[in-house]
């Protein structure tokens, strides 16, 4: 379990000792988790910057998030009762800021190796990600010192949410040299060495409560299914994402036992994503294979456009769009993994199944205009 019993305890000493330390979040990942990094990456070709993605967020525009409303690492935050934190690249992030609510390093087509979705000409690597909060170390000792700034990165909680560009957008395309470079065996390896690096260097770093989220059945993603000759998921795809969580949670019951002071958790919502998929109905969806929103019999459209026709009820779809889930089902995800984990909030209460969720409007005639 990830004790974040430890979470509440560390709130109440830092309020006995003067309050200076906070717990908050330090989030890498891809765009499952971006909130608007790559919104600041202009040549980005990765980008969650048009309507109608965020229609069921805030204000209803375009946020950085790849779906139409949270993420699970939002969910999972407003749960436990964490301050959910803002994009790294965001212009009016300040050390403050960074104190009060972390940071999200997270960056749609970004991987655990560098070449990863090279053809999106822009995105954040997870090195690239861990080089950036180097960066964010240095402007937290500039401001608070030293010694206060090892207390604060120690007790802060870290989410790593990676890998599946790594197979979707570098070793299933033969544009990509690790398609032919490597076997299934050998590139699951090549990732679980690079990804051990990066875990050793986020903990020399400070990172002790750490969880990194495994993959879901990433052949069974509706670009997946259009590509495929059956419409069905691709079984090659769903065993790499298989293999991927098995060599993922060794790793991480490893480095826990080695590593000094290190709580390293794996965060596996395979079987209940599998579930959603194949029994829809059953959690209250009435359809998992294609998008929510869609360019009429164009497929793929391979994101989400002003002049795409939206599902007449968003609440009713597991698929945002050709890669990522939507809300309701992120929300799922999230209570599968809070329920799993045993998180607590921050107070020490036991965290709710679920945070509220949004208002998802039922057409698209309901929804805001693009113009706000």
């Amino acid at each position: 379990m990830m004790k974040l019993e430890l979470v509440a305890l560390a709130i109440w000493m830092a309020s006995i000792l003067g309050g200076e330390c906070k717990v908050v979040q330090f989030i890498f990942g891809d765009s499952l988790s971006d909130v608007g990094n790559n919104m600041h990456l202009s040549k980005s070709l990765a980008q969650a910057s048009l309507p109608w993605y965020g229609i069921d967020f805030g204000n209803g525009l375009p946020n950085g998030r790849f779906t139409n409303g949270r993420t699970v690492a939002d969910i999972i935050g407003d749960s436990t009762g964490l301050p959910r934190p803002p994009a790294f690249l965001d212009p009016s992030l300040t050390d403050d800021l960074i104190l009060e609510n972390g940071v999200n390093y997270a960056s749609g087509g970004g991987g655990i190796l560098n070449e990863t979705g090279g053809y999106f000409i822009q995105r954040l690597s997870l090195n690239k990600q861990i080089e950036l909060f180097q960066g964010t170390q240095r402007m937290i000792i500039n401001k608070i010192g030293e010694e206060k700034s090892r207390k604060f990165f120690q007790e802060s909680q870290y989410v790593v949410a990676l890998g599946s560009n790594d197979f979707i957008n570098n070793y299933l395309m033969p544009v990509y040299s690790d398609s032919w470079k490597y076997n299934d065996q050998t590139f699951i390896d090549y990732l679980m060495e690079t990804l051990e690096g990066q875990l050793r260097k986020l903990h020399g770093l400070g990172a002790r409560e750490l969880i990194v989220f495994g993959l879901g059945p990433m052949g069974c993603i509706p670009l997946q299914r259009v590509l495929s000759t059956t419409g069905e998921c691709q079984e090659k795809t769903n065993k790499l994402a298989l293999a991927f969580n098995g060599a993922s949670s060794k790793l991480l019951d490893k480095l826990s036992n080695r590593l000094a002071n290190a709580s390293f958790k794996f965060g596996d919502a395979y079987d209940v994503v599998n579930d959603v998929i194949s029994n829809p109905y059953k959690y209250g969806f009435n359809n998992s294979d294609s998008p929510c929103c869609s360019f009429g019999q164009i497929r793929p459209a391979l994101t989400c456009l002003p002049a795409s026709t939206l599902c007449e009820d968003r609440s009713k779809y597991v698929f945002w769009d050709e890669y990522h889930p939507s809300d309701s089902a992120n929300e799922l995800i999230a209570k599968e993994l809070i329920k799993k984990f045993g998180f607590t909030r921050v107070d020490g209460t036991k965290a709710p199944a679920s945070a509220p969720s949004p208002a998802l409007a039922r057409s698209p005639a309901l929804a805001p205009s693009p113009e706000g």
